[in-house]
């Protein structure tokens, strides 16, 4: 067991505090990843949150604690996305001022939505070029006005509204078996990890009540700041970061959620970027789920990461459904890539007339596709190499089509996924 002070009785506090607030979201079983699985998977539907995210649930809990007692001193915090609409939305509901500080990077559209939740009660500020900017801004004025920081995963109010979902879940499925045979919990929690508040918070109150459950927190490959933490024995500081996955590229987990995670979670897994999107698609396509990357996590490790066993109750937290449709051309770049569907090659042209005509006919099969063309030397675009995107119907076409180049007097280099080419193709 932890030796944190945060007990089970805390989330069951907070969950009578955030209950007359947050949306009791659905849980929902989902047939595409049980048939595939074995196992019975349901959803929890936290993108259907008031502000689509289960982040209001921890800053709720903390500002409304804070409003009880000295409400006048308001509350700042740094985000640029569910955490900061959190904050808005608690700082209207309860009549605290609040400031919000984001990065210069965050969308106009989340910053409409902050000011939509907060409405007179928020003031909104931009400022630096990262969140470690905002944060630092955010950190600086607490100290100078003596605003209360809410931080949006290493804080013990924070962890306890983040862990009711946990609450939530075990009341709904008892009652929410499709067969009708009741459930008294769920085998299996799969749960997003970026700071580890959530995993954390569901953690601490599954592992006293229910402790024979399965917890499994999930990481983004290239932001798994928790995975290399829980090897190190400690809290690290990741040097690179991938910020695909936004709502959970966290370049330092928490010192209280580190605790709580090391003592309580199962097992923490990483999925790859590009099965997320994948995954994202899907959730999309047959299901008709808008979910932020983050929010597609736990459920890619039910297919990917975990083994679900034919028989188990599983439930993954659909965590947030923030994605700006912007985004959706690169999300299927991206799992094209990852399915070995997309593939892009460096090909140089001799100076004679038909030399593309002759790629087309003697390089691309019948069901093959290019879906980029471009000469890489702008100036000179009789010698320069091309770039050339091929999309293939399934992997099994990609050796053939290796084949045919290597057969080509054409020159034609892959462009190895990791090249600094191929990350800027995709970022």
């Amino acid at each position: 067991m932890s030796s944190s002070p945060l007990t089970a009785a805390d989330v069951d506090a907070a969950a009578a505090r955030v209950e007359p607030v947050v949306r009791r979201t659905p849980l929902e079983h989902n047939t595409r990843l049980s048939e595939r699985t074995g196992a019975e998977v349901w959803l929890k539907r936290e993108d259907q949150q008031v502000v689509r995210s289960y982040k209001l649930r921890g800053a709720y809990n903390l500002i409304s604690q804070i409003a009880a007692h000295d409400a006048r001193r308001g509350v700042v915090c740094a985000s640029a996305g569910n955490h900061a609409q959190g904050v808005a939305f608690s700082c209207a509901t309860l009549g605290v001022p609040g400031r919000i500080f984001v990065p210069s990077t965050t969308p106009r559209q989340k910053r409409d939505r902050i000011a939509a939740f907060g409405g007179d009660r928020v003031t909104l500020i931009v400022t630096g070029d990262s969140y470690d900017d905002a944060g630092a801004a955010a950190a600086a004025d607490a100290d100078s006005t003596g605003a209360i920081l809410v931080p949006p995963f290493d804080h013990p109010h924070t962890i306890a509204g983040q862990g009711t979902v946990a609450v939530e879940v075990v009341e709904q499925i008892a009652r929410a078996d499709r067969l009708g045979a009741a459930i008294a919990v769920p085998d299996v929690f799969v749960v997003p990890v970026g700071g580890g508040g959530l995993v954390a918070g569901m953690a601490l109150w599954l592992r006293d009540r229910h402790p024979s459950v399965r917890i499994v927190g999930v990481e983004p490959e290239g932001a798994a700041s928790m995975v290399a933490s829980l090897a190190a024995g400690a809290p690290v500081t990741l040097d690179e970061l991938d910020r695909f996955v936004d709502g959970a590229a966290v370049r330092r987990v928490g010192d209280l959620t580190f605790a709580l995670v090391r003592d309580l979670v199962d097992e923490v897994v990483t999925v790859d970027p590009g099965a997320v999107c994948t995954e994202m698609l899907e959730l999309y396509q047959i299901e008709g789920i808008v979910a932020e990357p983050a929010g597609a996590l736990a459920s890619t490790a039910v297919l990917d990461a975990i083994d679900a066993r034919p028989g188990q109750t599983v439930v993954a937290v659909v965590s947030g459904g923030t994605n700006d449709v912007s985004r959706y051309g690169e999300i299927v770049e991206r799992s094209l890539i990852h399915q070995g569907l997309r593939h892009y090659f460096l090909v140089e042209f001799p100076q004679e007339p038909g030399a593309l005509r002759g790629f087309l006919d003697d390089v691309l099969g019948e069901h093959e596709d290019i879906t980029l063309f471009e000469y890489v030397k702008k100036n000179n675009r009789e010698t320069g190499p091309a770039l050339v995107g091929i999309e293939i119907d399934t992997r099994e076409d990609l050796e053939p089509l290796l084949r045919r180049m290597g057969a080509s007097r054409l020159r034609i280099e892959p462009v190895a996924p990791g090249s600094s080419l191929f990350t800027f193709l995709v970022s």
